[in-house]
């Protein structure tokens, strides 16, 4: 029976297979002294021959390090490390601070973002519509997070934690330390390495920057999601006025814009509906039936044009019309007269000017959106933060929150009805709220993924004045309480709108560290372990453990249930103490019942049980093997030896033999 394997993935190992395929000249056995490349396999790992694959991929001899053109500095490769490496972390489930979280298909993940990103890659790669993200701007008075890069994947594998001394995870990145940018830079490297990964071939990222870091994160961008996936540079107006404490004060932020390929990006971008005031340039001049309308140049440049866009167009009042010089009709003849015909052309009121073709309000698809996004149309700094004074009931508990109008404005543009956002900078969430906002005005069924690291708000501030421990805790009630006002504003057409979430929290692993270290424990004091999961992790842990493990959309409905079964035989004569009662008269005692509480994952999906001290039995595999899930996990130690396990094994292979058969 095969293990799970309880740790994220190892994008080392999988680069180095990917170019194995190609060449597997370049690939070469090595000592290995890293335990996470050959998990309770050989002593032996594989590396790149990169001298080899240069000249693989060359037309000419290649003879040391070559000049390029590429952005660089101090702790890149540290940092593209990092991103590769796995961790043996999971995600543990918090029913209390969640809300509907049987139901809802919303998460809400509290801890580092790199270990999230790298947890959620085997669940959600490809999936994710949209990523929007505000990290921080690199000011010199706010905070980045403090990732340890000197340890060895082996090390990183087990420990992660990636805290100083005392126990701190971020730093305060003032401007006179010597690595201002790079320390910067290395965040965000490898988390926009992995949040790529989790976008669909048509996906979408905004990040919000200023101008003290936006020409490194745009090189940073194209390097990672390539220079031809960019797609703009929105420049947003986040002041109503300048400031006159600076003689030329900035009042724009700027929200970078990349696709995961172009190709695929480029016909998925939503048109905006029509401002107030662009509707109001539609009149209805002539009493056409079919509602107002504005009209438009029906003129066109020559640079393509036939000979069918070349014609004379008599008015009503019998005026003539040649298209002007330089230019041709935008339409052929015949689709003219056709329109024509069908009061689709408007000569003016007295019926002589030159034509124009008539555009009707009811036609309309939206507007083209472009990259000024000016503060009446997607609100500004101030406005964000009166948002979440109003909803948290304090002062300003949150420096500079974005206005919710700028999130739903990209949400607008990059998604529809039923598609997966994410935010690793949540903040205090205004993404969330945002996307809920829209859900309950379209009636759409977007969902969402925020994380948010529990960074502790400092005794001086209005957010631990009014009751928040940490930062996390201000995005949760955020979620709580703008679900509750989106519902009551709006009762009737927000009934069935999702504004619950599903709390996740990272952890260490719930597997005890000599899971992940085997040789290094001697082979007696094996002999004395009953298990191999920590003492404190309940059977719903595990089931997260596993969801992640197998990569299942840890938003599925879950279910759990008691089966019931009868005790073998001679387990029923041992508890009853009644050996000299035949068969044939036997009358079930209760006591001659067991009890296995079982997770079901969407129906049967997954199916899971958790019993431990050898109790897993043939009649109850027997009873859940009809049931014929998809997958079927079990403890270790629910089995009293390993040729249990092989009879287990058996009874799914003849009763349901799709099933997939685990343990952990």
């Amino acid at each position: 029976m095969k293990k799970l394997k309880m740790h994220s993935k190892n994008f080392v190992n999988e680069n180095i297979a990917k170019v194995a395929e190609l060449f597997p000249n370049c690939v070469t056995e090595v000592a290995n002294e890293d335990s996470s490349l050959s998990l309770h396999n050989s002593s032996l790992s594989y590396a790149i021959d990169f001298d080899q694959l240069r000249q693989e991929l060359s037309s000419h001899i290649v003879e040391g390090p070559q000049e390029r053109y590429h952005l660089n500095w101090p702790g890149k490769k540290e940092a593209l490390l990092t991103a590769n490496a796995p961790i043996a972390k999971t995600l543990r489930p918090c029913r209390e601070e969640s809300v509907d979280f049987d139901s809802t298909e919303n998460l809400f993940i509290e801890g580092d973002n790199l270990d999230a990103l790298k947890l959620l890659q085997e669940n959600y790669l490809g999936k994710v519509k949209m990523i929007y993200i505000d990290p921080p701007y690199n000011t010199g008075n706010d905070f980045i997070y403090a990732d340890d890069f000197a340890e060895s994947t082996g090390d990183y594998l087990l420990g992660s934690g990636q805290k100083d001394e005392e126990g701190n995870r971020l730093i305060a990145n003032t401007d006179s330390n010597g690595r201002f940018h790079s320390d910067w830079l290395s965040m965000m490297y490898s988390r926009l390495k992995l949040a790529r990964n989790l976008l669909k071939d048509d996906g979408v990222i905004f990040i919000s920057i200023d101008d003290g870091e936006q020409s490194n994160l745009k090189r940073m961008c194209d390097e990672i999601f390539g220079e031809d996936n960019f797609v703009a540079t929105v420049v947003w107006q986040k002041r109503t006025g300048p400031d006159s404490r600076a003689n030329l004060r900035p009042a724009h932020d700027y929200v970078l814009v990349f696709s995961k390929e172009i190709d695929n990006a480029k016909g998925t971008l939503n048109k905006l509906p029509l401002r107030e005031k662009r509707k109001n340039d539609y009149k209805n001049k002539d009493n056409d039936p079919r509602g107002p309308w504005s009209s438009e140049n029906l003129t066109g440049q020559t640079g393509h044009a036939t000979s069918s866009q070349f014609y004379k167009i008599t008015t009503p009042s019998g005026k003539l019309y040649a298209p002007p010089e330089g230019r041709c009709w935008a339409l052929a003849e015949k689709t003219f007269l056709e329109l024509e015909k069908d009061g689709r052309i408007w000569f003016g009121e007295n019926g002589s000017n030159r034509p124009r073709l008539k555009k009707f309000l009811s036609d309309s698809d939206g507007m083209m959106a472009w990259t000024w996004w000016p503060n009446d149309e997607v609100g500004h700094n101030q406005e964000g933060t009166k948002e979440a004074k109003e909803l948290l009931g304090a002062g300003d508990t949150f420096d500079n929150p974005k206005p919710t109008r700028l999130i739903k404005r990209a949400l607008m543009l990059a998604t529809k009805n039923d598609d997966l956002i994410l935010d690793f900078f949540a903040g205090s969430a205004t993404t969330a709220h945002a996307v809920m906002q829209l859900n309950g005005e379209d009636g759409g069924n977007r969902k969402f993924i925020m994380v948010q690291l529990p960074e502790e708000c400092k005794e001086k501030t209005e957010a631990f004045k009014a009751g928040y421990k940490t930062i996390a805790e201000i995005s949760k009630e955020r979620i709580r309480r703008a679900g509750k006002k989106i519902k009551s504003e709006s009762p009737i057409t927000t009934q069935d709108l999702d504004i619950g979430f599903r709390v996740l929290k990272v952890d260490s692993s719930n597997m005890a560290d000599i899971y992940y270290t085997p040789d290094s424990i001697k082979q007696k004091q094996l002999s004395l372990l009953t298990d191999n999961i920590k003492a404190d992790r309940s059977p719903e842990d595990l089931l997260f453990q596993i969801l992640l493990d197998w990569g299942v959309d840890l938003t599925l409905p879950i279910s759990r249930e008691i089966i019931k079964v009868q005790k073998a035989e001679s387990e029923r004569i041992k508890d009853e103490g009644n050996s000299d009662t035949p068969n044939s008269s036997f009358i079930p005692h209760p006591s001659s019942f067991q009890e296995f509480e079982v997770f079901f994952i969407d129906n049967n999906a997954l199916a899971a049980c958790f019993e431990k001290n050898g109790k897993i039995s043939e009649n109850f595999c027997k009873e859940l093997a009809k049931r014929q899930p998809l997958r079927v996990v079990f403890r270790d130690s629910g089995f009293k030896d390993d040729s249990a396990k092989i009879n287990v094994e058996q009874i799914f292979k003849l009763i349901s033999p799709h099933t997939e058969v685990k343990c952990i």
